[in-house]
């Protein structure tokens, strides 16, 4: 299926959405990364299970599911399709784009190479092997004592294995005597002397927008290698002694065990920076000569575990990939060299108007691509990979290899049908398929707790036996056989919840009805529901007319007071008020979270919380009391008052109790609310439109419980 884009644009929403697996705990740097990855899978898997299955699958790592009918072999079938998947930046703006511009960059490259192998006098044959006469090629398979292994070999790569993140290096690795451009210009194109992929010029200009983050990546910086990196098959290190053969300046990465959080001096020697070298060169002037070389890379502490190598070019530079090697012994492979590509022809009579041209074409295609784009996590395929079961879910204990597949429960045992990559695509087909009992369900009674306070199975994260039973169970059906006749569309099911009868209950209790069911479990009558923290907090700026109603944008910097303390304390802060922003664009950082939040049980974003706990404490009436941004905003919210209802007491308090409450207020109200304003006065010899006293009023409306609960 096509992606979603956003109206009237070329901007792929539905990459997007891959980057929720990525919202969990990451950590720095960790001694065993093999335990680090398995516990980041765990938290994804049980994310995932619970959001969308309503199951909770990750109590399977270690053994079997005491209650439900999930194995530790669904739990791993599972984790394997993460095994195959690498976390990215993507460039979700221009993506869809350049994919366009990629396709018709090579089909223009195609042609122009073609005429010009076809009118060059001393043409290169492609297949011309390296001067001491061999193929180029080691020895492939299991490594051998003192010798070598071919990792990956550009040269003859399989097109399902050449994975990049981006464009930049074409769709297919480049031919010995392939015409390719090294700058952008006629006198750019040079006559390849190897097999290799390799950047091209053509996305020079590109640039991401990277938002200032108060975290930290570490020494790799994936913001630098967003849409501009080429990737490898995942290997298992036999030896540690990798070597690859590469040509001009760029970045190596082996990502072990999917780990990219390197802190301090653990985990360094997995990034290596190719710096130039005489000879090389970003202008081509001796290109047809461009010497290759081995770089080494020494990671012996991770064997055994799963790696992919990274490269990702230096701004401006070109970077040619030929082949990666492992040695057994440590010792360096032998000096590759390649016949001399002949560059006579560059300035020949027959050669030079096509270059023009074949420029000149190039130019403007360029003009037609978009070149800024904001970044967001995401995920990019890499190596179909099964995982092995953990026993006891320990990851220092790998067991039997489970192959790919969804629940047997669910799906039965026979893997999954998948023709490349991480099978993330048809495992997601699975899910949503309408054969799948879970899904529809679990969503309409998530829409039906949102909307009525309860959902009809309370525990809207688990539907299994630990679960509660639904207490209407022939109207979850009843909804999600809706969901499904109705294009799936949440809006058309929002509708028609609350058109209906059971939406627009009052909150009046019929005795006999709570006789019968004092808990309210069958919906005799709808209870009240106090606001959510986020609601509480954005409700104050709305009173005070501070509200932001901008969309999109930077999140705000958390603000921290003086009592918050701890582990990674911003040094730069945020405004009081958030700068007025709704607070879904508040950041959140897990070492300082917002106390006004918390007291309204805001969740701890450390794992899914389908539903929300509900308390009624003393903290929160102290934090509406003492709290600096509730001072702030009574303050701004009389002042408000005072400018748009000038002319009277009533007229104001009227206008104040519509604002909180929605309704007018009751005589006896507008009495206790006149009593206290005159006292006030009185007290401080203010007069009665002092910004003061009407800030004391607006801090007693905003304690109130009608305040912050929905009747």
């Amino acid at each position: 299926d096509p992606p979603r884009f956003s109206s009237g644009t070329e901007i792929n929403e539905s990459v997007l959405g891959t980057g929720f697996w990525h919202l969990g705990e990451w950590v720095h740097s960790p001694v065993d990364t093999r335990k680090d990855e398995a516990d980041r899978f765990d938290n994804m898997i049980d994310v995932m299970s619970k959001t969308f299955l309503g199951m909770t699958v990750a109590c399977a790592r270690c053994h079997d599911h005491k209650f439900d009918a999930i194995s530790a072999r669904d739990y791993y079938a599972l984790s394997g399709f993460l095994q195959g998947s690498h976390f990215r930046l993507v460039p979700f703006e221009t993506i869809e784009a350049h994919r366009k511009m990629a396709g018709r960059l090579a089909a223009i490259d195609d042609a122009y190479d073609s005429r010009l192998q076809a009118v060059s006098p001393g043409r290169i044959d492609r297949d011309h092997p390296t001067s001491d006469g061999s193929d180029g090629t080691i020895e492939t398979g299991q490594i051998s004592d003192g010798g070598f292994r071919t990792l990956v070999n550009y040269a003859c790569v399989r097109p399902d294995e050449y994975l990049q993140d981006g464009f930049i290096f074409g769709q297919r690795p480049r031919r010995r005597g392939e015409w390719v451009a090294l700058r952008n210009g006629a006198d750019g194109f040079f006559q390849m002397p190897f097999d290799a992929a390799m950047n091209d010029p053509f996305w020079d200009p590109v640039v991401n927008h990277v938002q200032t983050s108060p975290t930290s990546m570490g020494a790799f910086h994936p913001e630098a290698a967003a849409g501009r990196t080429l990737l490898t098959p995942t290997l298992e290190l036999s030896s540690g002694h990798l070597f690859c053969l590469v040509a001009g300046a760029g970045q190596i990465f082996a990502v072990v065990d999917s780990h990219r959080l390197l802190a301090g001096p653990l985990h360094r020697e997995t990034l290596v920076q190719v710096t130039p070298q005489d000879g090389d060169t970003v202008h081509g002037d001796d290109g047809c000569q461009w010497p290759a070389r081995w770089v080494e890379m020494r990671i012996p502490r991770y064997i055994g575990n799963r790696v992919h190598l990274e490269f990702t070019p230096s701004p401006r530079w070109r970077f040619a990939v030929l082949k990666v090697v492992e040695s057994a012994s440590g010792a360096a492979p032998p000096p590759e060299s390649f016949s001399r590509v002949v560059d006579s022809t560059r300035h020949a009579e027959s050669v030079a108007p096509v270059l023009e041209q074949w420029c000149a074409e190039r130019q403007r295609l360029a003009e037609e691509m978009p070149t800024r784009s904001a970044l967001a996590m995401a995920m990019v395929d890499g190596t179909g990979e099964d995982d092995r079961i953990l026993v006891r879910g320990n990851a220092s204990n790998p067991g039997e290899v489970v192959a790919r597949r969804f629940l047997e429960a669910l799906d039965g045992p026979d893997p999954l049908q998948i023709d490349s990559g991480s099978g993330r695509l048809e495992l997601a087909n699975r899910l949503t398929d309408r054969s799948n009992p879970l899904l529809a369900r679990v969503l309409v009674n998530r829409i039906w707790h949102h909307l009525m306070g309860r959902g009809i199975v309370a525990t809207t994260d688990d539907f299994g036996v630990l679960g509660q039973s639904p207490t209407h169970p022939q109207l979850l059906d009843h909804l999600a056989t809706y969901f499904l006749e109705n294009g799936q569309s949440m809006k058309r099911l929002i509708r028609y919840i609350v058109l209906s009868s059971s939406y627009q209950m009052v909150d009046a209790v019929d005795p006999a009805a709570a006789a019968v069911d004092p808990s309210n479990s069958l919906w005799h009558h709808k209870p009240p529901r106090r606001l959510q923290a986020e609601v509480v907090r954005d409700t104050l700026l709305a009173v005070s007319g501070e509200l932001d109603l901008t969309l999109y944008g930077p999140s705000i910097p958390v603000h921290v007071t003086d009592f918050m303390d701890g582990r990674g304390k911003p040094t730069a802060q945020g405004p009081l008020d958030g700068a007025g922003r709704r607070s879904i664009y508040l950041a959140t950082r897990r070492n300082f979270l917002s106390p006004f939040l918390q007291a309204f049980d805001a969740p701890t974003p450390f794992s899914t919380m389908g539903r929300r706990n509900v308390s009624n404490v003393p903290a929160q009436a102290l934090i509406l009391m003492n709290d600096p941004l509730v001072a702030q905003l009574s303050e701004q919210w009389a002042a408000r008052a005072i400018r748009e209802r000038p002319d009277g007491v009533t007229q104001r308090l009227t206008w104040m109790f519509e604002a909180a409450f929605a309704r007018p207020p009751h005589d006896h109200e507008r009495a206790l609310a006149e009593n206290f304003l005159n006292s006030r006065a009185a007290e401080q010899s203010l007069g009665f439109n002092d910004p003061s006293i009407w800030a004391d009023l607006a801090h007693v409306l905003i304690n109130t419980k009608e305040f912050i609960f929905l009747r």
